[in-house]
């Protein structure tokens, strides 16, 4: 995939992410107001922090699709992990937020105060669980489909809205019910999901940071390809590096020792052109020849 279609995808999933976080946040205060709901009226502040985070998602993926020059030759794909970092950061903050509200609920006793809220309060809930829901699997399949670590933090940011409003609507109909421990309960399981979001999307920004091999169906699947390559008698060695959402790979092949210079070349080139070919993700690839009698 080239970096305008790469660049062109994030920002259209990050335009309708802002807009959608805007529209959203604005009902939930009107229907928190007009429905005596401070749990709605905080749901409707976290949709809007979330715009935020859609912001910080732009600005990575924008500097990390500028082209490579003297200072950095081999691009700037990592920025987008940086930024990928700072939305799990975010994250992490939001969970451990919600988990510590309803900490203090619990040791305070406010989590047993009965507070009744009108139904549009509920409907709004919904809907906007529903709606969050949505935008996570609209952002996820996007960005699965470009490999964004960044866009794929945001769309856990759009999850972690949807299951905040879920312990908005159990609190709300708890209280409805009689039962506004319930809030409460809903907080700490919702805490624990976020986290476990947060922590996968960091440690995956991390990988693509520090070199990590790739996977080792990836692996085999560049040795399959470089000994399909006519005059390429054996893969001595593999190395391959993660680098942003790109891969660079080095190979050692062996070829007869008999072959011309120009020979041994044209087997490289060959097996270097396949792989860039068959493998869209591969930015770079290193290809040296071994003789073998």
């Amino acid at each position: 995939m080239g970096k305008t279609e790469f660049e062109k995808t994030a920002m259209r999933v990050s335009f309708v992410s802002i807009v959608v976080n805007v529209v959203l946040s604005l009902f939930k205060l009107i229907a928190g107001i007009l429905a005596n709901s401070a749990a709605m009226v905080s749901d409707a502040v976290h949709s809007a922090s979330d715009v935020f985070s859609t912001v910080v998602v732009i600005i990575g993926i924008k500097i990390s699709s500028k082209a490579s020059d003297k200072n950095h030759p081999y691009g700037h794909e990592r920025l987008e992990c940086v930024a990928a970092i700072v939305l799990s950061t975010i994250l992490a903050v939001t969970g451990l937020g919600i988990g510590y509200t309803a900490l203090r609920k619990m040791i305070s006793g406010d989590a047993g105060d009965l507070v009744v809220p009108g139904m549009l309060a509920l409907v709004a809930a919904i809907v906007s669980i529903a709606t969050k829901e949505a935008m996570y699997w609209y952002t996820r399949m996007n960005a699965k489909r470009i490999d964004s670590s960044a866009l794929m933090a945001d769309a856990w940011h759009h999850r972690s809205d949807a299951l905040s409003s879920v312990g908005a609507l159990v609190g709300i109909g708890g209280a409805m019910l009689g039962f506004p421990i319930l809030d409460t309960v809903a907080s700490f399981v919702i805490c624990f999901f976020i986290e476990k979001a947060a922590y996968d999307i960091f440690r995956d920004a991390v990988d693509k940071m520090v070199d990590k091999a790739c996977d080792e169906e990836t692996e085999n699947a560049l040795k399959k390809c470089a000994l399909s390559q006519e005059g390429v008698l054996g893969v001595d060695l593999l190395r391959t590096r993660v680098f942003g959402n790109k891969i660079y790979v080095d190979i050692e092949i062996s070829a007869d020792a008999n072959d011309s210079f120009k020979e041994a070349h044209r087997i490289a080139e060959n097996v270097h052109e396949s792989i860039e070919k068959n493998f869209t993700k591969v930015k770079h690839i290193m290809v040296h020849v071994n003789p073998i009698e």
